[in-house]
């Protein structure tokens, strides 16, 4: 009596356990099946947001090299080209007198002048060789700037 009384407590656990352990294998089942597609989910807004990023960046670029062509062009005009270049150059400087309202006109050219500092190098590279100053030449070209007080 005890054998089978044990038996069937054995049997009875062991039912148990592949029922809760079935549950848990469904369970877990249905988690990483809800993880997975949130996952894949998360990758294509990511994908889809770097792409739209992508070609906006790539819009913004075109959109700022035409407008530098655009100026070269006008600039290029003897007559129109001197006042196209004053009024670029006012432009910019209200532009960068909002962002600085203390700021005075010499504060704008010492930082233009810094920033051409920076860029000098890379555009004399793009210019052919026999039309290249010297790099020294066009840095002893910009002025000293001190800020002013």
């Amino acid at each position: 009596m005890f054998r089978v009384f044990g038996w069937l407590r054995n049997t009875v656990l062991l039912i148990w356990l592949c029922g809760a352990l079935a549950v848990s294998a469904l369970a877990l089942g249905v988690q990483a099946l809800t993880l997975s597609a949130q996952v894949a989910s998360a990758t294509a807004s990511a994908s889809a947001a770097a792409l739209a990023h992508r070609k906006e960046l790539a819009r913004v670029v075109a959109r700022t090299k035409a407008k530098a062509r655009l100026r070269r062009a006008l600039v290029a005009i003897p007559v129109v080209g001197a006042g196209a270049a004053v009024a670029f150059e006012t432009q910019d400087f209200r532009e960068w007198q909002a962002e600085n309202p203390d700021g005075t006109f010499g504060d704008y050219s010492c930082e233009v002048a810094a920033l051409s500092a920076e860029v000098v190098d890379e555009v004399l590279q793009d210019l052919p060789d026999g039309f290249r100053p010297s790099r020294d030449m066009m840095l002893n070209q910009l002025p000293e700037c001190a800020p002013e007080s």
